[in-house]
């Protein structure tokens, strides 16, 4: 007998084989199509065992469930907002260990060393301190990551993981971008992710006024905390008025996208809008500066 040719059964008559691997006699049949299938394009079924091919053929018939806002829905699971909470604990913990990381990603108007434009030289630095958080005060990232770990468990499966995930991002720089045009000390570094979480509070007031609930708590939450940005020493409320109008923002434009065929586009196209806003702020706020 050559090699990959099956050999006949009792009856005399040719093995099944494996269409995937014709060299793979198999007499285990797929529940949906019938053909053979080896114990490597075999899939657990309902009853019994489904080849590989039918599988993907069901999963590509099966509509894609959509969350409320027209992400992709991947259960109640908050796995981008754990992603985030777990970075922002581990670049706290290189902070501890590595003090030359907070001075690397800190960010400021104008930058001490030389007195170098930060926003010119090193934009990244708009983003990178809403990931580092003082290391004199651990209440500090233990606030900050508690709402996270509120305001995410509602808004990312509402949303979904990339809608959640743009809006958190862009109301950090947002957050920046609020020091920028309202620090009076341009030289003063600022870090935390105190804009990015006004941000996601910005987002569920207009979440929560889209879907016509109350949204009184939330005024209150926001009115408090911005008080303390005023009462408390060291902390920059410039950072949570920018991230809170930017994730406001960010949320109307996913939230009062028409839904249907072009929900997506245009939802895209009014975040492109906010970040060219943005950008257009940051242009304006660094032709002011001492520099």
């Amino acid at each position: 007998m050559s090699y990959g040719v099956p050999a006949p059964d009792a009856a005399g008559q040719e093995a099944p084989v494996c269409p995937r691997h014709a060299d793979r006699v198999s007499y285990v049949r797929c529940q949906r199509c019938g053909r053979p299938a080896c114990a490597e394009c075999q899939r657990p079924a309902a009853v019994g065992f489904q080849c590989v091919d039918c599988v993907r053929e069901q999963a590509a018939a099966t509509p894609t469930r959509k969350t409320a806002f027209g992400g992709v829905s991947r259960g109640d699971t908050p796995v981008v907002t754990y992603t985030l909470i777990g970075l922002c604990v581990v670049v706290f913990l290189l902070q501890l260990v590595i003090p030359g990381i907070t001075r690397s990603f800190t960010y400021a108007p104008v930058f001490t060393a030389g007195i170098a434009g930060v926003i010119p030289a090193e934009p990244w630095r708009m983003l990178t301190a809403a990931f580092l958080h003082s290391q004199s005060s651990f209440l500090h990232i233990a606030f900050n990551m508690y709402a996270l770990y509120i305001l995410g468990k509602v808004l990312e499966p509402a949303m979904g993981r990339a809608r959640f995930l743009a809006l958190y991002l862009i109301s950090a720089v947002g957050g920046s971008i609020g020091v920028l045009l309202l620090s009076g000390n341009p030289l003063q570094g600022v870090v935390g992710a105190s804009g990015a979480v006004f941000g996601l509070f910005g987002a569920l007031f207009i979440v929560q006024r889209k879907r016509g609930g109350d949204v009184r708590q939330i005024v209150v939450l926001i009115a408090i905390n911005a008080v303390l940005g005023f009462v408390v020493p060291g902390i920059a409320w410039q950072a949570h008025l920018g991230g809170l109008v930017a994730g406001a923002a960010c949320a109307a434009a996913i939230a009062y996208a028409p839904r249907g065929k072009r929900q997506a586009r245009t939802q895209v196209l009014g975040l492109g809008g906010v970040v060219v806003l943005l950008a257009l702020l940051t242009f304006v706020g660094v032709s002011r500066l001492p520099i």
